[in-house]
């Protein structure tokens, strides 16, 4: 079982904020759960989750709109360790969150989710894959129409484009893209 629930408010970094619109995907069954990407508000997030227990909220990366609503949800959070000054920008004083390794794996609800370290929106940037449901959720990493923002701090353009086509297009081209803002796309569109 996959959920999305859209939330908005806002991303700051730099010095500028902009206003945005965010997914958030809940992942396993009817008895428990994983968020990824708590994003904005904590109370559509939990009545979406309803009596389901989180697991954990996993975190694609710390950027302010994609872990702000992450401390309501009364939960383990997991982030990779890189992603931590931006962890910090968000939770100064150090808000505790357990790391993420690449090639974990996680699972809720008999839905397994590897972590794919993929860098270059952010250090710490990851994308989950569930290979059993054809499905990668990539954050900010990959859109459809190419990848995330590079340029604001902690970013790099070489790096996420060498981790897209290192650990994201070589995943099977019908699975299925689930990003962090916007409209779904699959590997296979992405690659051409």
């Amino acid at each position: 079982m996959i959920e999305r629930v859209i939330t908005s408010g806002t991303f700051s970094l730099d010095g500028g904020t902009w206003e945005v619109d965010n997914n958030v995907w809940i992942v396993g069954d009817d008895t428990e759960v994983i968020v990824i990407d708590a994003a904005h508000d904590a109370s559509a997030i939990l009545e979406a989750v309803g009596e389901r227990r989180i697991k954990a909220v996993v975190c694609t990366h710390a950027h302010n709109d994609h872990i702000n609503a992450a401390a309501g949800l009364g939960a383990p959070i997991r982030l990779h360790p890189a992603d931590d000054v931006l962890w910090r920008q968000q939770y100064p004083n150090g808000l505790p969150c357990e790391p993420l390794a690449d090639g974990e794996r996680i699972t809720a609800g008999g839905i397994e989710l590897e972590v794919l370290h993929t860098p270059g929106h952010s250090p710490g940037a990851v994308c989950l894959y569930a290979a059993g449901e054809g499905v990668v959720f990539t954050g900010d990493t990959l859109f459809k129409g190419g990848p995330g923002a590079t340029g604001r701090s902690y970013s790099s353009y070489d790096t996420i484009v060498e981790s897209i086509r290192t650990r994201l297009l070589t995943l099977p081209p019908e699975t299925v893209v689930r990003t962090g803002h916007g409209d779904e796309t699959t590997i296979g569109a992405e690659a051409v």
